[in-house]
């Protein structure tokens, strides 16, 4: 008997989606721009190096966009076997922060390994996403009942629960998250609304139980009078001061102490001082188009499981962007979540760009229009 050909785990394909390539250049590169600009004076003060948090971002940046441009050669469909590995592998961190993790700003989140910290939280983004598509596409017969839904859908809910303990913000990004994906893939989204309010009733559960959270709530509704709204009031002076076109690039006053974390939470208030509101919008038309991208590329994916992977990273972008940006603007109450891919954070940045090698490893099993043709025909 003939033995079977292995399929390589590496796949050449015959379409590769260039513009996302190029809109995730041009977004780290601005990034990059930004932290300079933002983080100099901090950095010079703080760290004797006005360069310090640029050269940490560049660097991870840089390793992030090789590891990424070597994850878009694999054959995607791998992650689908090896995806309750990651979710158990993820789950662990996440538990090890109660016992290992470093505290910053009143939450533990973070794990230090040597001289590298990161926070689970992140990795769980990416987890929840090739779990959840799994879940959905392997699982697919039990979304048509409620009870098969709850039962398919208690993993990726459990672990939400676990974040949220001590990241709500994070937490809430990654059930929008999974139920963008659920969404997605569910015959009877009327199951939906079952979900959503059993979600805002944990969310007010973790508001009413931790003060700080309150706190945040106070300063959102009137930051004027709100002994929290500094940060709030300071970047709203940022935009203000920016007007239509800008004060210039490096040119920003906010930035030199008077934000705090201007170069991470806060950063899209300086870009709009520095570059004005015009500067603003253009960014967030790239994001916007970034996003269309994406949609052509969940719509062309070969099987259920990719076009469910790329889902869950449009609902991660698309609404961590506007949670943050919403944030800076005072539409919503403040949650320290970065702006993707423009924010300092070495551990963030780097996790995101696996998110985007595995879109792009989707886009490398397009079948041309003409190249599907031929196959047919």
């Amino acid at each position: 008997m003939a033995k079977r050909k292995r399929k390589s785990i590496f796949v050449r394909g015959t379409y590769f989606d260039y513009p996302s390539l190029f809109l995730i250049v041009f977004l780290l590169l601005f990034g990059l721009m930004m932290v300079y600009s933002i983080s100099s004076y901090k950095a010079s003060v703080a760290m004797d190096d006005s360069a310090y948090y640029f050269k940490r971002q560049l660097l991870f940046g840089f390793v992030g966009f090789l590891v990424m441009l070597g994850i878009s050669k694999l054959r995607y469909q791998i992650l689908m076997t090896w995806s309750k590995v990651i979710m158990i592998a993820t789950v662990l961190l996440l538990l090890s922060v109660f016992v290992l993790g470093k505290a910053s700003h009143g939450s533990t989140r973070w794990i230090n390994i040597g001289v590298i910290s990161f926070q689970p939280s992140e990795i769980a983004k990416l987890s929840l996403i090739i779990y959840t598509a799994y879940v959905c596409t392997s699982k697919s017969g039990m979304l048509k009942t409620l009870f098969g839904t709850i039962r398919a859908m208690i993993v990726p809910v459990l672990v939400v629960g676990v974040i949220a303990v001590e990241n709500l913000s994070t937490a809430v990004v990654c059930a929008v998250i999974v139920v963008g994906i659920w969404f997605v893939a569910t015959p009877k989204p009327i199951y939906m609304l079952f979900v959503v309010l059993i979600g805002v009733a944990f969310l007010f559960v973790f508001i009413y139980f931790f003060s700080y959270r309150g706190d945040r709530l106070e300063a959102w509704r009137d930051p004027e009078n709100s002994a929290n709204g500094y940060q709030t009031m300071q970047a709203l002076y940022a935009i203000g001061s920016g007007g239509l076109f800008g004060r210039g690039l490096g040119q920003s006053v906010q930035k030199l102490g008077y934000i705090p974390e201007a170069h991470n939470d806060m950063i899209f208030s300086v870009i709009c001082e520095e570059l004005g509101i015009v500067g603003g919008a253009a960014i967030i038309i790239v994001f916007g188009m970034m996003l269309w991208r994406f949609r052509f590329i969940a719509e062309g994916a070969p099987d259920r499981f990719g076009a469910l992977m790329v889902v869950g990273v449009i609902a991660h972008l698309g609404f961590q962007v506007a949670l943050n940006i919403g944030v800076v603007t005072n539409l919503l109450p403040n949650t320290g979540v970065t702006l993707p891919f423009i924010s300092y954070g070495g551990s963030s940045l780097s996790f995101l760009l696996l998110e985007m090698g595995v879109v792009l490893a989707v886009s490398r099993q397009i079948v041309p229009i003409g190249k599907a043709k031929e196959v047919t025909g």
